[in-house]
């Protein structure tokens, strides 16, 4: 499930084509749908298609950086404790008690997006 970028750069294009490549794959990864990845990153669905076809790249100066951030740790946390893709998928859209919810339908919010990735973060730290 490796393959996200990990690499930082102080250049503002190679970070935003870095994250958006990295947000896309996550996406992919946790079988994600473009629609949904627009509400987590709350931009249109058409930028959504256009950052999947390389004509866009996410803006440092924007929200839409921050939840990018935040689904690329759900995903590299995810991947850590579990390993695989099918079963981050699976732990993905499944009903979880102790985050009260389908993580799959959290993240459309911002408060249950960063609810996952503490969640995730507290989980990893048991690893």
């Amino acid at each position: 499930m490796s393959g996200i970028a990990r690499k930082t750069t102080s250049d503002p294009v190679t970070a935003g084509a870095v994250l958006s490549k990295a947000v896309a794959r996550a996406a992919e990864r946790l079988d994600v749908s473009r629609s949904l990845l627009a509400k987590v990153l709350g931009v249109s669905p058409a930028t959504v298609t256009r950052l999947y076809s390389g004509g866009y790249q996410l803006d440092r100066g924007r929200k839409e950086w921050e939840f990018a951030l935040l689904f690329v740790r759900v995903f590299r946390s995810l991947d850590s404790i579990v390993g695989d893709e099918t079963t981050a998928r699976l732990w993905f859209k499944s009903e979880n008690r102790g985050l009260g919810g389908r993580p799959i339908e959290l993240v459309r919010s911002a408060e249950g997006l960063v609810r996952v990735v503490q969640y995730l973060d507290a989980s990893r730290g048991l690893v």
